[in-house]
């Protein structure tokens, strides 16, 4: 059975993705997984129940720009600024190893090209921040130093990780790789990164006067949809993806913002505050359509499974991103070896900013339905099993620094 009217794909679509969500949630996975398999349960891969229409494809993206919204606002910069070098650290380390891993696996071993290898390389550079953060609550460890090290360098990540979708995204709208072009799409984001706090200013006075005055209730959130949709408009005018306005609005609006005269533009906290409650029932109604289209987009009847390319490139892919992210964290030459290994660990999970790359990497008919495929797995496999990596992990530091204790100091480090 196909359904083709739009409001019963929606109802099955949400209400699938909140039942595998909680589903999965009870086993300590992350929602976004269950989303996802959604997807992939009521689209073409199972029950064929639901085709990515061009419709719910809009939609998905709203949820997209609505998640790196949510992403920009929890981002404390001055938090990150705070904790000293070593989020700068471990962030580059964590984004350069994976991306030069993954584009010399993708160029040179699987002789893919040059553009794609790029995409492939730049998805292992994100971090999944929220699962990450989750699960270091989970285990009373949030305040911990290899927490804030971790944290910081999720946030560092994202940033750079969008930065780089933005340059390939303009590489795969045709206009070709090249310096000019990389130069001239750093400099419109370096300038929207800076012009956007000062809109933001002036756009949420504006919003703040207007809403003590409003006799209608629901002009924060309608007036903050606006502004994601507009800041959205100009990315895309600009050539960048438009999920580019949606993390810059958040960033603006975050509590914790800081720029050149930040403290002139920074947004009052309470505001921020109220932005955020108010936003989060939206945030929380399009984001898993978002992830929900990902399954959908995964055609598993469509992929040669007998080839053994997508075997030896998925298990290659997913080597090299633990193994990038997993050595981020011994380039912190002065921790102990349990900082080291605690902060590697929790640099892996990707998450919802790898799944945009891949998706983006797919609409921009840069990935075919095999590399697609093959990126999907290496994202959820690296964000299913993290968060129980983390718990072992901590479990037997738990027990090895009870047996220092019972054995004496010399065998503490």
């Amino acid at each position: 059975m196909h359904i083709d009217n739009f409001f019963l794909q929606l109802v099955v679509i949400l209400f699938s993705a909140r039942f595998l969500g909680e589903l999965v949630a009870r086993f300590n996975v992350p929602s976004v997984i269950g989303e996802l398999f959604a997807g992939i349960l009521i689209g073409p891969s199972l029950l064929n129940l639901i085709e990515p229409t061009e419709t719910i494809k809009l939609l998905a993206e709203i949820g997209i720009i609505l998640l790196l919204f949510e992403v920009g606002l929890e981002t404390d910069i001055s938090r990150l600024i705070n904790t000293g070098i070593k989020p700068f650290i471990v962030a580059i380390a964590g984004v350069i190893l994976p991306f030069l891993l993954g584009f010399i696996v993708s160029y040179y071993v699987f002789q893919l090209s040059l553009l794609v290898s790029l995409f492939v390389a730049s998805t292992l550079t994100a971090t999944s921040i929220g699962i990450t953060v989750r699960v270091l609550a989970d285990l009373k460890r949030k305040s911990s130093d290899e927490a804030q090290i971790v944290v910081g360098a999720a946030v560092l990540d994202d940033i750079i990780g969008i930065i780089l979708l933005s340059v390939l995204y303009e590489f795969s709208q045709g206009e070709g790789i090249s310096l000019f072009n990389v130069e001239k799409i750093l400099v419109f984001i370096f300038l929207f990164l800076m012009l956007a706090p000062i809109a933001a200013k002036l756009i949420s006075n504006t919003i703040k006067y207007y809403e003590e005055r409003s006799e209608i209730p629901g002009l924060l959130p309608t007036t903050i949809v606006s502004l994601l949709l507009l800041f959205a408009w100009i990315a895309h005018e600009l050539g960048a993806p438009e999920l580019l306005g949606g993390f810059a609005a958040g960033l603006a609006l975050s509590k914790q913002f800081f720029l050149p005269l930040g403290e002139f533009f920074r947004i009052d906290a309470n505001f921020s505050h109220k932005v955020e409650k108010q936003m989060k029932p939206i945030v929380h109604l399009f984001t898993p359509i978002f992830f929900v289209t990902v399954g959908l987009s995964l055609d598993l009847r469509a992929i040669d499974w007998h080839s053994s390319f997508i075997w030896l490139f998925s298990i290659s892919i997913l080597i090299v991103a633990i193994l990038g992210k997993l050595s981020s964290g011994f380039f912190l030459f002065t921790e102990s070896k349990w900082i080291r290994w605690a902060v590697g660990i929790a640099m892996i999970p990707r998450g919802e900013v790898g799944l945009i790359f891949a998706e983006v990497g797919k609409n921009s008919h840069i990935f075919d339905d095999n590399l697609y495929a093959s990126m999907i797995i290496v994202v959820a496999v690296t964000t299913v099993f993290t968060p129980f990596v983390m718990r072992l992990f901590y479990s037997y530091q738990a027990a090895n620094a009870s047996d220092v204790n019972n054995q004496g100091p010399s065998l503490n480090e």
